[in-house]
């Protein structure tokens, strides 16, 4: 038995020491690696990127929204086809849209260096036009004509956003891609003139007038100055082009299809020489926040004609000036809020015309003396005309405002009342070559000739979240063309909108929009 026991043992202890010397041959186990480590220095969502001292946060959100009464899921019923009101219109405008944003921010011994980008990634319904063809046949659109400066060619389309770029049949938009370092911001981001609220006061619908909104961003180089208890002031060079041209017209151009297609001239913009400048100073409290906005605004004009020796006329200044305030906690309830803003621009229209909402507009309606009517206008930065020589740029003046109430019944539901309202004046020049004698509008029938107008806008919006970060809602909004156009007028007609030649009347005109959205934030 002591035989027996002194083997087994043995053998334990040769089998322990052969164990001992093959671990001894292994390496250290590692200590665990905190692949996602929370940072908790600039809010929640914030993570570490394994191996550096960056946070980095990813968010965004899904939408899926319809648009009902018009072919722009942003925008009213306006331009071609949606302005037409006839078969070629959508009743309905159907968009599907996946935002992400990222977010990073690292500490430094200058302060905090922050990078953020925003993208979105887009599927929109598309539209028919009209070909001219006999036989009624009609051309898909996924996208509508691309119209910056509000001077689109007669009856092609409302603007739409300059950052979607047409990716098979849905849209990629590059909207915020900057760097912000020491007080510095340099990229694309929202436009320092704008306030807080942007388009939006209180409403979802995309194209209110009466105050700028660069929602999608604005190339600039800022330097925003702190001065504690809440003020803070922002000097900005932005980009100039595309968002901010609403357009340089030579009246020599000007035609009875294009003044009823929603251009009042010949677009003749030049290349960029300076960007817009603008200043900002911003008072955040307790009770709300108020914000005073200045722009200028550069017009450069290319030439009288096709060549060099043609002739231009000399650059013409525009400038903007905007007022907003908003008001919290009053006593309806518990996060009940009023935004308000007014504006006024001197050559400088997409200030008050905001890029989303455009300054050209043309709709057609029924009519109890004539074929049908019709309202059109547009609003660009200046006019001139290269007839007579060349004469220099005469700006277009506008004033506008917007605001809203939005009211919280409890948690989960809330509704908000807004409006906007936008007014433009032309010259001398404008008015004398467009509606004097020998104008391009002083055609038999007319009987009051005059290009000014006004674009007025109220809705009712009401959310409701079930669960966090998930809202359903209803926007409807109506908006109405008031013209200071009157009488009747011979139309030669224009095929991609399917309108013959015909007696039209001049009238006022609305759009009414129902936009249905269903948004889950990330």
């Amino acid at each position: 038995m002591k035989l027996v026991k002194s083997l087994l043992l043995g053998s334990a202890a040769g089998l322990l020491a052969v164990g001992g010397a093959q671990a001894a041959d292994l390496p250290v186990k590692a200590k665990a690696v905190e692949y996602v480590k929370i940072c908790s220095l600039y809010g929640a969502g914030f993570y570490y990127i394994p191996g550096t001292d960056t946070c980095i946060k990813l968010g965004g959100y899904l939408r899926a929204e319809v648009a009902l009464g018009t072919n722009s899921v942003f925008g009213i019923a306006n331009g071609s086809p949606g302005g037409a009101h006839n078969r070629l219109s959508n009743y309905y405008t159907w968009r599907a849209r996946e935002d992400l944003n990222i977010d990073t921010r690292t500490a430094t011994e200058y302060g905090v260096v922050r990078t953020f980008f925003d993208a979105t990634f887009s599927w929109t319904s598309g539209s028919y036009q009209g070909t001219g063809s006999a036989f009624g046949n009609t051309a898909y659109s996924s996208t509508l004509a691309l119209n910056t400066s509000g001077a689109a060619p007669a009856l092609v389309g409302s603007s739409i956003n300059p950052s979607d770029g047409g990716t098979s049949g849905g849209s990629l938009g590059v909207y915020y891609a900057f760097i912000q370092f020491a007080g510095f911001t340099m990229g694309k981001a929202v436009s320092q003139f704008d306030a807080p609220w942007t388009n939006y006061p209180g409403n979802n619908i995309d194209s209110l007038v009466g105050g700028s909104g660069t929602v999608t961003g604005v190339n600039q180089f800022t330097y925003t100055a702190d001065f504690g208890q809440g003020i803070t002031a922002s000097f900005s060079a932005e980009d100039r082009a595309a968002y901010y041209d609403a357009g340089n017209f030579n009246l020599a151009g000007a035609s009875v299809a294009g003044l009823v297609g929603g251009t009042s001239g010949i677009n003749s913009i030049g290349g960029t020489r300076s960007p817009n400048l603008v200043g900002m100073v911003r008072v955040d409290q307790a009770w709300g926040l108020f914000q005073a906005s200045v722009a200028a605004h550069d017009n450069h004009v290319a030439y009288y004609g096709a060549t060099e020796p043609t002739g231009h006329p000399d650059d013409k200044w525009g400038w903007a000036v905007q007022l907003a305030l908003s008001i919290k906690n009053i006593p309806t309830g518990a996060g009940d809020v009023i935004n308000i803003s007014g504006v006024y621009t001197d050559g400088a229209t997409r200030y008050n015309f905001q890029n989303l909402a455009g300054s050209s507009y043309s709709m057609f309606g029924s009519s109890g003396t004539a074929y049908q009517s019709v309202g059109f206008a547009s609003a660009p930065d200046t006019v001139f005309t290269s007839a007579g020589g060349g004469s220099q740029q005469e700006t277009v003046k506008t004033w506008g405002f917007r605001g809203a109430y939005t009211h919280n019944w409890d948690p989960y539901w809330n509704t908000a009342l807004y409006g906007a309202y936008a007014q433009a004046q032309f010259g001398s020049l404008a008015k004398s070559s467009l509606c004097g004698v020998g104008g391009t509008f002083a055609v038999a029938g007319v009987t009051s000739c005059n290009p000014d107008f006004a674009i007025g806008q109220v809705g009712i919006i009401t959310r409701w979240t079930p669960v966090k970060n998930l809202t359903f809602s209803a926007d409807f909004n109506w908006t109405h063309l008031d013209s200071k156009m009157a009488g009747t007028f011979a139309y030669g007609g224009a095929g991609a909108i399917a309108k013959p030649a015909a007696v039209y009347e001049l009238k006022d005109q609305d759009s009414l929009v129902l936009l249905l959205r269903a948004q889950r934030n990330w």
